[in-house]
């Protein structure tokens, strides 16, 4: 209650103070640390002062990472019997960072881990509520300067990660510092949560100003609550109206009913689904409708689909079932299948960026030459 109080008075950049003269005063903290997780999800940038001196953290093979990856608190042994607590720092489901936090010992430390968990889940809903007022944070997540379209487009989004008992999602783009048109967006009621997976048209500033447009005129169909099929129709009327059919946006429409597991689908371009149950990959198909903006006043109609408690949904963009080797070859739905059942035990929220890192290798080099996302959904059901 103490640290929640401090939270809730300090100023926007002084979360990190605040929590910290808490833990030093309460549980005689000697080092306190707050990292956020980097665009790429490659490393924990440290939340510091200009010129940010402090060194980042690899996500994949440090103390913190562990605790980032898992998603539960590690206890690491430090020089004159203190430990160092690394605390994850999550606002329902979307993975923020890590809370670094020295203690005398490992006793101490025991003793006061649930509530030290408390206060890290504390600080990251400070840090989302903070981020309306300051840039220290959204800084602090850059290990490299975006592109302006992809600072569009990162701002555009809702998280990368979310949870609730019916379902879990994660998602990712590349390359993340200078993405261009590809794009996810999601919303949740008490009984019904829609998914959008875009695929852009384009490349640079054009791009994100086209994905922009379409990703707010579905937000504004879907918030006065209008049917599926009439979201993309108010979105292709936008998008149309502005470009006359010289850009169009794919996009792939989901609305699924919790209690049920039924859902709503309007597939308007190309991005792909594969679903994952049973131990089986297969892609599901359904019937293609035309892309946002092609036509002037296009009717769309909506599908029926169904999941099942278990089912591992994974969206992909063309930028990744497409993408060529050295030698020509597609990835295509083999590769995708075999990175599916490679990354089957990994929490939806660690998917697509496995994903996303077995696409390198087969591209055969780092920086890709189209935008490539990925979506997974796991859903478990009522």
């Amino acid at each position: 209650m103490t640290a929640e109080r401090a939270l809730r008075t300090a100023a926007p950049h002084e979360l990190l103070d605040a929590v910290r003269h808490v833990l030093v005063d309460a549980y005689a903290a000697r080092c306190v640390d707050l990292f956020m997780a980097d665009y790429g999800l490659t490393v924990l940038q440290p939340v510091s002062v200009l010129p940010h001196t402090a060194e980042p953290v690899s996500v994949h093979n440090s103390p913190a990472g562990r605790a980032f990856g898992a998603q539960e608190p590690f206890v690491e042994d430090v020089r004159g019997g203190a430990v160092r607590v690394h605390l994850p720092v999550t606002v329902r489901g979307d993975r923020l960072g890590v809370l670094s936090v020295t203690l005398p010992g490992e006793a101490e430390a025991r003793d006061c881990l649930k509530e030290l968990a408390d206060i890290a889940e504390v600080l990251g809903h400070e840090v989302v509520v903070a981020e309306r007022d300051t840039d220290v944070y959204l800084r602090a997540r850059r290990k490299d300067r975006l592109t302006l379209a992809a600072e569009m487009q990162w701002q555009l989004l809702p998280g990368r990660s979310c949870a609730r008992p019916e379902y879990e999602l994660g998602a990712q783009l590349e390359p993340a510092y200078a993405i261009h048109g590809d794009n996810f967006d999601w919303s949740a009621s008490a009984d019904h949560l829609m998914l959008y997976v875009t695929n852009g048209m384009g490349e640079g500033i054009e791009a994100s100003l086209l994905t922009n447009l379409a990703i707010n005129a579905l937000r504004n169909a879907r918030r006065a609550g209008i049917a599926l099929a009439d979201q993309a129709a108010l979105g292709d009327q936008a998008v149309y109206a502005h470009y006359r059919g010289s850009c169009y946006l794919s996009v792939l429409m989901f609305d699924f009913d919790l209690a049920t597991g039924r859902v709503k689908v309007v597939d308007a371009g190309s991005p792909q689904l594969l679903r994952l149950r049973d131990g089986v990959v297969e892609r599901v198909a359904f019937e293609a409708q035309l892309p946002l903006g092609m036509f002037e006043e296009t009717d769309y109609v909506a599908q029926d689909f169904s999941v099942e408690p278990g089912d591992r949904l994974v969206f992909v963009s063309d930028g990744v079932y497409a993408v060529a080797s050295p030698r020509g070859e597609a990835y295509g739905d083999a590769a995708l299948a075999r990175a599916i059942m490679s990354t089957r035990l990994l929490p939806a929220a660690e998917v697509p960026r496995a994903v996303l890192r077995e696409l390198t290798g087969h591209r055969g080099q780092s920086a890709p030459k189209d935008d490539a996302l990925v979506v997974c959904l796991d859903w478990h059901g009522r």
